[in-house]
């Protein structure tokens, strides 16, 4: 998974600058800047907060591992469904916006 996304998930985790879960990103979509959801979260949810985003013009992600991976990937020891950006540069949105683009494209055949 992209490297832009792994160290700055850790630096807004150390600055307490995300939130985490998919009911607690749903509540908190207007201050956030970035939504990255994996693929555990449940259809109606991901429905949910993917509409919501989309009135707030919030940019989201499609995490192509499960909530495992997206926690291993903040160095965490829990599983993660969804995690938002609460302060997120513009550059930094626009780096892991093109480099999970590249990596989508690597798994379509």
């Amino acid at each position: 998974m992209g490297k832009i996304l792994e160290k700055t998930l850790k630096d807004a985790l150390k600055e307490d600058k995300i939130t985490m879960g998919a009911k607690q990103v749903l509540n908190s979509l207007k201050s956030s800047k970035l939504v990255i959801m994996s693929k555990s979260v449940q259809k109606e949810m991901f429905a949910k907060i993917e509409s919501d985003a989309k009135k707030e013009n919030i940019p989201l992600v499609n995490f192509q591992g499960t909530s495992v991976a997206l926690g291993k990937l903040c160095g965490l020891q829990f599983r993660i469904s969804t995690i938002s950006f609460t302060s997120l540069s513009d550059a930094n949105i626009k780096s892991i916006l093109k480099d999970m683009e590249t990596e989508e494209k690597k798994w379509v055949v």
